[in-house]
């Protein structure tokens, strides 16, 4: 599960960023109204909540909210604030907050609002993302082959091989460029090396190819990377 974090103040993004991690959540955190805007506007669908500090640089927490739901986007937010008014929280609410937590609050609380949001984002996303005889599935994160009805053969992958391949299964017979594939997968860490998406290509074609698939994922050479749906 991927979770959009928009929280200023460094010490709680922090810590509520290893929380999180140790949770199996994939958290991307930026400190920034804009600069959130920008993840939501490009690719929303990839996050399954999102939390905003109410008071943030750029655009605030209740702004981000009020553009979500201009736009008719019905991605679960979790709002944070120390406003504890009950005006306040009305206004956070009306605004398209789907819950709201006071500050200071305890992590058990947060991770149980997150998932009781979790299930509502279920059912807005489908559960399962499927190409050809490939199948994953969000719930367990896991990646199949359905080889016949009812026979299912799980191909093991890591954190980043299982969100590498969503992104292609996301995408297919498209061509993302190195460029695509990091701001995708590695913008929220700052210390990866200049041959990170090659090295991963790798990996995952090797694990792909035991399993069958070894011209699934095609290189195109000067421009990236692409998923050949009828290999599948």
């Amino acid at each position: 599960m991927r979770v959009l974090l928009v929280e200023d103040e460094h010490d709680l993004g922090a810590a509520l960023e290893r929380s999180l991690k140790r949770e199996k959540y994939v958290v991307d955190w930026v400190k920034d109204g804009i600069e959130a805007w920008q993840f939501l506007e490009n690719d929303w669908s990839q996050y399954t909540v999102a939390i905003f500090d109410w008071l943030l640089p750029g655009l605030s927490g209740i702004e981000l909210c009020q553009r979500l739901r201009a736009k008719q986007n019905p991605l679960p937010v979790l709002m944070l604030t120390a406003r504890d008014r009950m005006e306040d929280r009305v206004m956070g609410l009306d605004a398209g907050a789907d819950d709201y937590l006071i500050k200071p609050f305890g992590m058990a609380e947060l991770l149980a609002r997150l998932r009781a949001l979790q299930r509502r984002s279920l059912q807005i996303q489908p559960p399962q993302l499927q190409v050809g005889n490939l199948l994953l599935d969000y719930a367990t994160s896991t990646v199949s082959i359905s080889t016949n009805p009812g026979n299912l053969q799980n191909i093991p992958l890591t954190a980043k091989e299982f969100q590498l391949l969503e992104y292609f299964m996301q995408h297919p017979n498209q061509i993302l460029s190195r460029d695509q594939i990091i701001g995708r997968i590695w913008r929220a860490e700052a210390d990866f090396s200049s041959n990170v998406v090659a090295a991963q290509m790798r990996l995952l074609r090797r694990k792909l190819t035991e399993y069958g698939y070894d011209h699934l994922i095609e290189t195109v050479y000067g421009m990236g990377y692409k998923l050949n749906a009828n290999e599948t």
